[in-house]
């Protein structure tokens, strides 16, 4: 006989939500994982001790990362999704015939708690995986990527009114000014921009309007703070800047912050660095290394890691020369020495077009004059010049390293381990795109997808135990961890 089934839709007299959701559950174990009390203590100055109940800290922030974990950047599908799934909802604390709140609660909400608080959750989260082992090197890679803002080119205005000739690109080109230039006209030079970038074809007489997308004469109306950034291959877009540091050891993100998305990588890594280090030195987890790429060599920035005890591993730009042919530098008196014999002293500082520092060595003017090599060597000026970067000696020092075998392999740990997680946050833990407004809101998001991820690799982190005597003394957690990973290692 064929069963047909019945569906009553009948009032459950007996019905635990606890009883549902199996042990092995992803937010059955999330729930038991963090003690979440400390955000009430972190969120309590932010409210009045009159009127009506707030949103729950704690519900607020376990939604969040649902819609991290979930890659739901939208407040209003977050409730929906929330709604239909009986582990998210222990996981929050609410029962089946309780309504959720409000989208426009949780974006209130969002706004009304600082980025601190955000940054305080990511160092609970960052101090428990440093606990259970997951912390247990003292190399660190760091990456930027750019994440699309809540904003589209269509809101773009004029800065001011410009004259009839403006430069706005790094070219240093002359070209129209852009104060009449309606939205529409600036969308398709976008597009055209991007047809030539893949290989399209040229421009041609449409180059000039595709430099009117500039961030120094143009700004977006519904984000201010959003910069005109591109990628090749790619049209111009409204973009923020994400940028990581990660735990080479097992790919643990150990710090994450939103920059302008206009600026070089290089201007952001003494922020990032000093940061990342003043939460390990927290931790009592001493940092030595530094990978990075090309977009992060400035002789600033290895001055800036060497004077911090840290050893950068990051390939210098294609321009610099380590060495100048035929002159040798005499350290002793600071100065070069021609082929001819005769010294360069040096004269003087001057900057450079973008600001940076340089160092000017010249020769005297009756040694050029009376030398027989003045023809060749420098046959339109009276005498000869070499300009080079005060931090001389640390790129020398740096461009070594990249030339080394031990350069190569961190150049191969570096893309096989910070880069895997940029993929994983942009497609996996929402951060596609930021969808709310201002540098401190996108942040916030940031921070957010970087502690689910880091959750997501503790539950998924299995310990495993080596029997060591070294470990009979007692050392300290970070000491434990790094141990017992190079043990497995050796192993």
């Amino acid at each position: 006989m064929q069963g047909h089934k019945q569906f009553p839709d009948r009032v459950v007299l007996r019905f635990r939500l606890s009883e549902r959701v199996p042990r092995h559950n992803l937010y059955r174990r999330l729930a038991e994982l963090l003690d979440w009390s400390f955000l009430y203590e972190q969120t309590r100055d932010l409210y009045s001790h009159t009127g009506q109940p707030s949103l729950d800290p704690v519900v607020f922030f376990k939604l969040v990362l649902v819609g991290r974990l979930e890659n739901l950047v939208s407040d209003r599908r977050l409730i929906e999704h929330c709604a239909l799934r009986l582990d998210m909802l222990y996981f929050l604390g609410y029962e089946v015939d309780e309504d959720l709140p409000w989208h426009s609660t949780i974006s209130r909400t969002r706004q009304l708690y600082p980025a601190a608080v955000f940054e305080h959750l990511f160092d609970q989260v960052f101090a428990q995986c440093l606990a259970a082992g997951l912390v247990v090197g003292e190399t660190h890679a760091l990456d930027s990527a750019p994440v699309k803002a809540n904003a589209s080119l269509d809101s773009l205005r004029p800065k001011q009114q410009l004259p009839a000739l403006q430069v706005v690109d790094d070219t240093q080109a002359p070209v129209p000014a852009a104060a009449t230039t309606p939205a529409h006209e600036l969308r398709r030079v976008a597009t055209r921009q991007a047809k030539q970038q893949r290989g399209g074809g040229g421009l041609g007489a449409h180059h000039t309007k595709a430099q009117l997308l500039s961030n120094k004469t143009h700004t977006s109306l519904s984000d201010p703070e959003a910069r005109i950034s591109v990628k090749p291959g790619k049209a111009r877009a409204l973009n923020y800047l994400c940028s990581l540091a990660v735990d080479t050891a097992t790919g643990l993100i150990s710090h994450v912050q939103a920059d302008l998305a206009d600026s070089r990588d290089s201007v952001h890594l003494p922020r990032l660095v000093a940061q990342l280090q003043t939460r390990l030195t927290k931790q009592q987890v001493p940092l030595r290394e530094v990978l990075a790429d090309t977009g992060y060599s400035n002789g600033f920035n290895y001055a800036f890691l060497e004077q911090r005890g840290i050893t950068p591993w990051i390939p210098v730009f294609g321009k610099y020369k380590p060495v100048v042919e035929g002159f040798t530098y005499e350290p002793a008196v600071n100065a070069y020495r021609c082929p001819a014999g005769k010294l360069l002293p040096f004269r003087n500082y001057c900057t450079s077009q973008d600001g940076g520092w340089l160092k000017n060595y010249r020769a005297e003017y009756r040694d050029c004059q009376a030398c027989p090599r003045k023809p060749t060597c420098v046959p339109s000026a009276t005498q000869k010049k070499l300009v080079r970067s005060p931090y001389d000696a640390a790129y020398l020092r740096a461009w070594r390293r990249q030339q080394s075998r031990a350069g190569q392999r961190q150049r191969r740990v570096r893309q096989g381990t910070v880069e895997p997680v940029f993929g994983n946050l942009l497609h996996h833990y929402g951060l596609r795109r930021v969808n709310t407004k201002g540098q401190a809101a996108a942040q916030k998001a940031m921070v957010l997808s970087a502690v689910a991820y880091n959750l997501k690799k503790l539950l998924k982190h299995r310990p495993k135990h080596v029997v060591s005597v070294a470990l009979a003394c007692q050392p300290g957690p970070y000491q434990q961890a790094k141990g017992a990973f190079f043990g497995l290692v050796a192993r």
